[in-house]
């Protein structure tokens, strides 16, 4: 086993301080974005500490044992599913609104006033882009398996354009919204179900950059790049929540 690290405690006290600083900010709280900055600040520091100490463990120090990778994997498809049970509560609240509006609302979804997007344009398009990269990061795991360096490197900057062309389109549309996240309900789990997303796009985004770092500096071979598995499989989990509210939020939830 590797040994024990501080990181995890750490992270999970700046993941607090991040979130109670979102709060303390978004109620108009004094100081409240500065402890949102700081949050933010000491949550990527401690995330980089942590991800230096695992990539240090794994490719100099080899302690990443056939056990240890297993552990590892079971570690990060429990983390998946935590990140499932987090976007179920936002579809909780969206179906909830919507399959029973409340009188408040005039019985209506959407409400009496919102113009929701047509789900044929913009999220079309961006839908398009995320199952593009999706294949693309799944021939960057195909190339990685055979050993061509040449299209694992250039499949992997292909997903990565993808990715920031995803989210290019998402503010594009973010800023011709004729709603806000202040309008109700609707606004409210349209704006948090979808920002997450993009937040979440973010931070894949962030790990395969970190992941493409890694390859140019030979970390990974054949029959050990864990680390880039647990890119992937982070990436596609973002494909499929995707999926799901193109669906229901922008498709069906738009429709009535």
């Amino acid at each position: 086993m590797v040994s024990p690290s501080p990181w995890p405690f750490l992270t999970a006290w700046c993941a607090f301080a991040l979130v109670l600083g979102a709060t303390l900010f978004m109620h108009g709280y004094a100081y409240g974005f500065d402890f949102l900055a700081y949050g933010l600040l000491s949550l990527l520091y401690s995330m980089a500490l942590w991800w230096r100490d695992v990539i240090r463990e794994a490719t100099f120090e080899g302690r990443h044992t056939r056990s240890v990778q297993r552990g590892l994997r079971l570690g990060f498809i429990l983390f998946i599913v935590s990140e499932v049970m987090f976007f179920f509560a936002f579809f909780w609240a969206f179906f909830h609104s919507s399959l029973s509006p409340a009188v408040q609302i005039g019985c209506l979804w959407p409400p009496e006033g919102i113009v929701p997007f047509n789900p044929w344009g913009v999220p079309l398009l961006n839908t398009y882009i995320l199952l593009l990269s999706g294949a693309t990061i799944t021939a960057t795991h195909h190339y990685l398996l055979k050993g061509d360096a040449v299209a694992v490197r250039a499949y992997m900057v292909y997903t990565i354009l993808l990715a920031l062309f995803f989210t290019a389109v998402q503010v594009s549309e973010y800023r011709e919204s004729t709603f806000s996240i202040n309008d109700g309900v609707y606004g409210s789990t349209f704006f948090m179900a979808t920002g997450f997303h993009g937040f979440h796009v973010l931070v894949g985004t962030l790990f395969i950059g970190v992941c493409y770092g890694r390859l140019l500096r030979h970390h990974f071979t054949r029959h050990h790049h864990i680390g880039f598995e647990a890119a992937a499989w982070y990436w596609h989990f973002v494909d499929v929540v995707w999926l799901f509210l193109f669906v229901s939020i922008y498709w069906w939830g738009g429709k009535f």
